[in-house]
């Protein structure tokens, strides 16, 4: 019996622990479900969060692009634009279709995007989103619907478009991806061009499209023809200081900003500085005249023979008369030895009172903020003097020397450039940093180193073109890269009521065989210079008239040239 008791008894307590053991079970099951949906509902809402964000983000730059006012040149054709545009998108992980196949498909009709290899890589990627293409045209999206992928995605977005593309690029700048500006004047005009305000009212630039166009045909021309690492150019109005034409080559699209490196997003022109060379010897010549350190153009100094300065030795190219040469006979044969000697009795201090009026020693005035700050000797010693008067040790932008040559040949006033339209009447007031009669006998010189001198080849038949070349070994850490050289031709016209100053440089170009070899100046920036002037003189308003000029004849008599005698061109 108490077997029998005991059995239903011991059955009873199992079953009551294995119920026990059930219910624990189910309640650390509720627990571990109700653990892993927290879970769940915390991914969910910071999934949504972040959608909400990306919205928000979304919503903002297409709102500020929205407002964004247009960028105009100075006759109104478009610069920069805000319009509506397609933008076709893929899902890589959603592809159902052959993914070979659909990137040549895309390849075909988006060439200029990309090759099969890189649709191919987009369509490949572990990312779940990609673009393939922003500012469609509708007809393309009708072409790349008919793929038939769902995959590929079509949405309308607003976009920052620059028409002309490179057109320009170094001056317009490129938004950054929450639609500001990020360099140029995109960058400066920020406010300006967000201003409700200003809402349908595009803001005018200096530049013309046509003039810049040009510019870099030219300059882009020579740097291929020279194999040179890059180029610069400036058009400038001699009066306002208005930019009508900046060139910086390698150069970028602004529509396509992601695929372009530091090189090509770096403006030459207001960002880096070289030593200049000779183009400096009309500015040492200036102050001299202008300071009453010479009085008479006739003046000799003697040339003939390397001038030695302590350890130091300034001589002139092979060829060059080794004789005495007068002032306009210094510019005309680039003469190095007779320029140090005028600025060796000019002085550190009025050279560089000089330079500083000219802004040598400060980043350059314009608009832009990406602007490079000269190099400026730390100390003056005696040949200090002599070498910065011809342009080495001593290193700015092409801006400070085209602003200098406006200078030069306006009447003696120095004014700050600017990339906005001047309207008549408004330009900026400057500061004379020369006389009048100084400027007059500086035109004259000028007009006569393309006449006879080394800037032969920067004539332009008609338009009355005066200039100077430049040729230094490029400047490196610790000295100089004798096998490279920068090239710069600065020049105006016409010389007879300058207008205009146009300068090209070359960044180590290389000399051809239909240069013999040479890869200075003369050979190569000039002749940039030079055909420039042909292009745009007519366009600006320029007549050109091969029976007009500016008098020479009181300098003329000055010059003397045994038979056979040419200036070389190697400055």
């Amino acid at each position: 019996m108490t077997a029998l008791v005991a059995r239903p008894i011991a059955q009873r307590r199992s079953a009551t622990q294995r119920h026990a053991l059930v219910a624990t079970s189910h309640t650390r099951l509720m627990m571990l479900m109700l653990l892993f949906a927290a879970a769940i509902l915390v991914v969910i809402g910071r999934l949504a969060m972040l959608a909400a964000f990306s919205g928000e983000e979304a919503k903002e730059r297409v709102a500020t692009l929205e407002a964004r006012g247009d960028i105009v040149d100075r006759n109104g054709a478009p610069l920069a634009r805000t319009i509506d545009a397609w933008t076709i998108a893929v899902h890589p992980k959603k592809i159902i279709g052959d993914k070979m196949e659909i990137a040549a498909k895309l390849a075909a009709l988006m060439p200029d995007r990309g090759d099969q290899a890189w649709f191919y890589g987009q369509l490949t990627r572990s990312a779940s989103f990609a673009y393939l293409q922003r500012r469609a045209s509708p007809a393309l999206v009708e072409q790349v619907n008919a793929i038939g992928e769902p995959a590929i995605v079509f949405a309308r977005e607003t976009q920052r478009l620059y028409p002309e593309a490179t057109l320009a690029a170094h001056a317009l700048g490129f938004l950054s991806t929450d639609g500001h500006g990020m360099s140029g004047m995109e960058r400066v005009l920020d406010e300006r061009l967000l201003d409700p305000a200003q809402a349908g009212k595009p803001i005018a630039l200096s530049i013309d499209t046509r003039v810049q166009a040009a510019m870099e045909s030219e300059l882009g021309r020579a740097m291929g023809t020279f194999q040179a690492r890059g180029g610069g150019g400036i058009v400038l109005d001699v009066h306002t200081g208005e930019v009508l034409a900046m060139v910086s080559l390698p150069t970028f699209n602004p529509n396509r900003v992601g695929k372009s490196g530091v090189n090509e997003l770096r403006n030459i022109t207001t960002q880096s500085v070289f030593e200049l060379g000779s183009t400096f010897k009309p500015i040492t010549m200036a102050t001299a005249m202008d300071t009453g350190v010479v009085t008479s153009l006739a003046r000799r100094f003697d040339a003939t023979h390397p001038l030695k300065v302590g350890g130091f030795t300034i001589h002139d190219e092979r060829g060059d008369p080794k004789r005495w040469l007068n002032m306009p006979e210094t510019l005309i044969y680039s003469s190095n030895i007779a320029t140090a000697r005028v600025a060796d009795e000019v002085g550190p201090e009025r050279m560089q009172t000089m330079f500083r009026k000219l802004g040598f020693d400060t980043k350059p005035d314009i608009e832009l903020r990406e602007k490079g700050r000269p190099l400026w000797p730390t100390y003056w010693a005696r040949t200090t003097t002599m070498t910065t008067a011809y342009g080495h040790g001593i290193a700015v932008t092409p801006l400070h020397l085209a602003s200098a040559y406006a200078a030069l040949v306006n009447g003696g006033i120095w004014r700050p450039a600017t990339l906005m339209k001047v309207e008549p009447g408004h330009a900026a007031q400057g500061r004379r940093v020369i006389s009048e009669g100084t400027s007059a006998r500086m035109r004259q010189m000028l007009r006569l180193i393309v006449l006879r001198g080394t800037g032969r080849k920067g004539d332009a038949p008609g338009y009355r073109v005066g200039g100077k070349t430049g040729t230094a070994e490029a400047a490196v850490a610790g000295g100089y890269d004798h096998s490279r050289n920068v090239a710069t031709f600065a020049a105006a016209f016409p010389m007879d009521a300058p207008r205009y100053v146009v300068l090209a440089m070359l960044d180590s170009p290389q000399g051809t065989k239909e240069t013999g070899g040479w890869k200075t100046a003369a050979w190569n920036a000039a002749p940039v210079v030079g055909r420039t002037i042909s292009r745009i003189g007519a366009t600006l308003g320029v007549v050109p008239d091969a029976r007009r000029d500016i008098d020479v004849s009181d300098i003329t008599p000055l010059l003397w040239q045994a038979p056979g005698e040419t200036p070389v061109d190697g400055h």
